[in-house]
């Protein structure tokens, strides 16, 4: 399923989506149950806030979390060109979207469980912004694989094949 980081989180357009532990029925082994939709005719599914993650980033995010930029954190200007950036911003966006309609404490969760590790992993130094400033922009480099031989994924003893590593014994050990 390919989903489209500019559209509004599932939740706010009546679809099925995933709500707390504790916010209705008994959760399932992860701890997170999927919300019933809501039933046409009887109540009209919240509008989202903002309807793209670019408006969401400039409009409440970079007006909002405020950083003095260099050393600990950094920023690009060109954010979007950053797909670990759009991909986590949009979490925070959709997560946001969800929670600021639950009562009581549904900021405080979202300030806990989302913004609080995400921040520091999005803008720390060594985040996707790492080699960029505000103004400069340097696009990021892919790590290369190189595929596994045809074979390798099909062994059915359990045993990864591969060149022998001398073991603790001087025995050889499977890598």
């Amino acid at each position: 399923m390919t989903t489209d980081p500019a559209a509004p989180p599932a939740a706010l357009s009546g679809d099925s989506a995933l709500v707390l532990p504790g916010d209705g029925p008994a959760a399932d082994d992860a701890g997170l149950i999927a919300a019933p939709p809501v039933p046409a005719g009887d109540s009209e599914a919240p509008e989202p806030v903002y309807t793209a993650v670019e408006d969401w980033v400039t409009d409440h995010f970079l007006r909002t979390f405020r950083r003095t930029l260099g050393g600990e954190y950094r920023w690009c200007g060109l954010w979007w060109r950053h797909d670990e950036a759009v991909s986590r911003l949009t979490a925070l966006w959709h997560a946001w979207e969800v929670l600021r309609l639950q009562p009581g404490t549904g900021i405080a969760i979202w300030y806990r469980d989302h913004l609080d590790h995400q921040l520091p992993v999005l803008m720390g130094a060594r985040g996707p912004f790492y080699q960029c400033t505000e103004t400069v922009h340097r696009e990021p480099r892919a790590a290369e694989a190189i595929p596994a031989p045809g074979d390798w994924w099909d062994n059915d003893a359990g045993e990864l094949p591969g060149p022998q590593l001398p073991g603790p014994a001087g025995n050889g050990s499977q890598r």
